[in-house]
């Protein structure tokens, strides 16, 4: 018998290779030039409007506190009163000091619009010694008011 030949058969493989085509970009066409044509404009005049000003409103002046302060002890039981003209003092009547402390009075007023002029007296009969005192609208007076007794 007569022997086998093995045979190999060798199979070639062919591998395809594929080649891929790149496309060239595409040209663009050419932009057609188109003529731009003016159109006149109206010139229009330009009217400002007025426009209200911001005012600032401004609240009436409160007038200024005129104090008049005494320091002076009356005695237990007394009480202090102030006379004269301006913030609604009177020569005629007295009107009574507030005691803040043991030795110290105090009237305060609003209505003050030039000087004051004033004089203490104990219980609105004895009056102070000194002169007539003065001060300011809006200003502090302190004093120490003297009595004969």
């Amino acid at each position: 018998m007569p022997a086998k030949k093995t045979t190999k058969t060798a199979i070639k493989k062919t591998v395809a290779t594929k080649t891929v085509a790149k496309k060239a970009p595409a040209k663009k066409a050419p932009a057609k030039k188109v003529a731009v044509t003016k159109v006149p404009t109206k010139k229009v005049a330009v009217t400002k409007v007025p426009t209200k000003k911001a005012t600032k409103k401004v609240a009436p002046k409160k007038p200024a506190t005129t104090t008049i302060i005494a320091n002076v002890d009356v005695g237990f039981g007394n009480s202090l009163y102030i006379r004269g003209e301006g913030a609604d003092l009177s020569w005629e009547n007295g009107t009574a000091l507030e005691n803040v402390s043991p030795y110290e009075w105090v009237f305060c007023s609003d209505t003050a619009t030039g000087e004051v002029t004033f004089k203490f007296l104990i219980n609105d009969e004895a009056w102070a010694d000194d002169d007539d005192l003065t001060v300011a609208a809006g200003s502090t007076s302190v004093s120490s008011p003297v009595f004969s007794r």
